[in-house]
């Protein structure tokens, strides 16, 4: 009779181990890493580890032209408008093509007097040198100018194949249409508000104390 020795089995420790062992080192560390960043954030001074650190690289500002302003800035209002502003193709659903962006533009405008058609014709001056009468334009207003700060998207919705386009883009989900659009309605409410008139008001005011701290006892100022 011949007997059958038994083998022994092979522990299953090693062949756990040896399947273990074959995933790239690299990755085990990577996740050993990811692990760790996230747990040492929950402990106190060890958040900043793993953080994100912001460099600003920017290069130095360069000065194109100067221009002098004849002109005396004398009001400004601040305005905010809500752009809802929706682009749709034909024959297409919007979830295939289409966008539509929701944003809050706040911005200002400025009412200026202009000074540089100011001549001797513009003002009048009798003998005694009490009595002065300016002849003025009419006040403006300036350019609206869009505020950064305040100014923000509240949600931006765009069709499958506006989003493919983002991805080739330069400047993905481009903000400079609602941005002119904001600043064109925020230029059509300074123009029905009392800017204006409230410059020339400040205007007078300040020329009337200009001519009366010189000796004059009265000042008239006329828009023409």
């Amino acid at each position: 009779m011949t007997s059958t020795e038994a083998h022994p089995e092979k522990p299953r420790s090693r062949t756990r181990l040896s399947r273990w062992g074959r995933l790239p080192l690299a990755l085990v560390v990577a996740a050993a890493l990811l692990f760790a960043g996230s747990r040492l954030d929950l402990l106190p001074g060890f958040g900043d580890l793993f953080g994100e650190e912001t460099n600003d690289r920017t290069g130095p500002t360069l000065l194109e032209s100067i221009q002098d302003l004849d002109r005396y800035e004398a009001a400004s209002g601040n305005f905010q408008v809500v752009v809802d502003l929706e682009k749709d193709a034909k024959f297409l659903p919007d979830a295939i093509r289409g966008t539509r962006t929701l944003y809050v533009g706040a911005g200002t405008v400025s009412s200026y007097v202009d000074f540089s058609g100011i001549g001797e014709q513009s003002v009048q001056v009798n003998e005694e040198r009490t009595a002065a009468t300016i002849r003025l334009p009419h006040a403006r207003l300036g350019e609206p100018a869009l505020d950064p700060e305040r100014s923000y998207a509240v949600s931006k919705e765009r069709g499958l194949l506006d989003r493919l386009g983002d991805l080739f883009s330069d400047n993905p989900a481009d903000e400079h249409a609602v941005n002119k659009l904001a600043a064109r309605h925020i230029g059509d409410a300074a123009k029905e508000s009392e800017l204006t008139v409230r410059a020339e008001k400040n205007t007078t005011g300040m020329l009337q104390g200009l001519l009366r701290s010189l000796g004059f006892t009265e000042v008239k100022v006329v828009y023409a």
